[in-house]
């Protein structure tokens, strides 16, 4: 049986969306590009490296992933940017048998609910901060995800 990685990565720290005409075009703060690069060297400290990612259309999602140095495929996806986590599980359920490491870059509520859902309690109850990183591990097939353990969570500080 494979063992699959999915790795739920909520964007970095964002400007003010008071300061921006829709959420969506909300980027990344200074601080927020410090701390999305933090993250990406945690994930190559701990020897994480995605297969494939799935990643939400908007801004600071996108430059959260520019800041990880991943070199994957990508897709950007609008149904991560619009939640909910039952929506986002079922696009993970799409991923391709040779995919054995996911990286998932969205957004709270969605990913702290969706990590929830694969490991009830296993989250500390505030979820993911900016820049927090939840990986979850499972046995099996994409398409059954029902459950993943928690196996590891860090938040990307820089």
């Amino acid at each position: 049986m494979t063992v699959r990685t999915l790795i739920l990565l909520r964007h970095a720290k964002a400007a003010d969306p008071d300061d921006y005409a829709t959420d969506i075009e909300r980027p990344l703060t200074a601080r927020g590009h410090r701390d999305a690069a933090a993250a990406g060297a945690w994930l190559e400290d701990q020897g994480l490296k995605p297969d494939a990612v799935l990643c939400s259309t908007a801004v600071r999602t996108r430059e959260t992933l520019e800041e990880l140095g991943v070199d994957a495929p990508v897709v950007y996806e609008h149904r991560i940017y619009t939640g909910p986590a039952l929506d986002t599980l079922d696009l993970l359920r799409q991923a391709g048998a040779a995919v054995e490491t996911l990286l998932l870059v969205g957004h709270n509520p969605t990913l702290s609910d969706l990590s929830h859902e694969l490991a009830p309690n296993a989250l500390a109850d505030r979820g993911l901060a900016t820049s927090g990183i939840a990986v979850h591990r499972f046995e099996g097939s994409w398409s059954s995800l029902t459950e993943a353990a928690l196996d590891a969570e860090h938040t990307g500080r820089g």
